[in-house]
């Protein structure tokens, strides 16, 4: 027969849990790359809006090619965008009017985008641009259908 002791007592090092210090530490590790992988995303996000931005304005140019080949001419400034979606009620009044756009998209900051005919900045005929992250019209961060400038 085996002999046991009817009350085992355990050493603190013995037992197999973990300590305070030790979750804590694993805590602040999991923290700190949680961080710095927000902070990596960050730059990734801005990125695809400014991406966005793009399409947006490619698919917009194209509505507007599409336009002025059925109106022969292009909307002005005062129509503005809603020309693709609703015949002007601002002269000149195109007679052979069609929609070429279901709605027109808000940039990725929730701004709609802005039109100008005839054009300041671009090449092209008109200039269509996102006012940006800040909201503000004619500042460095503005993204439109013209070569932005480096900065310096």
């Amino acid at each position: 027969m085996k002999h046991t002791s009817p009350s085992k007592i355990r050493s603190p090092k013995s037992n197999p849990g973990f300590t305070l210090i030790e979750i804590v530490i694993t805590l602040t590790i999991i923290s700190i790359l949680a961080a710095g992988s927000i902070y990596l995303l960050k730059g990734q996000v801005d990125s695809a809006k400014e991406t966005r931005v793009d399409s947006d304005l490619a698919a917009i140019g194209i509505a507007l090619q599409s336009y002025e080949s059925r109106a022969l001419r292009m909307p002005t400034t005062e129509q503005g965008l809603i020309a693709l979606v609703e015949k002007p009620t601002t002269e000149p009044i195109p007679e052979r009017w069609r929609s070429f756009m279901e709605e027109v998209p808000k940039d990725p900051w929730g701004q709609p985008y802005k039109y100008r005919y005839p054009a300041v900045s671009s090449k092209k005929p008109y200039d269509v641009y996102s006012v940006g992250a800040d909201g503000q019209d004619g500042t460095p961060d503005d993204i439109g259908n013209w070569k932005a400038v480096a900065p310096k």
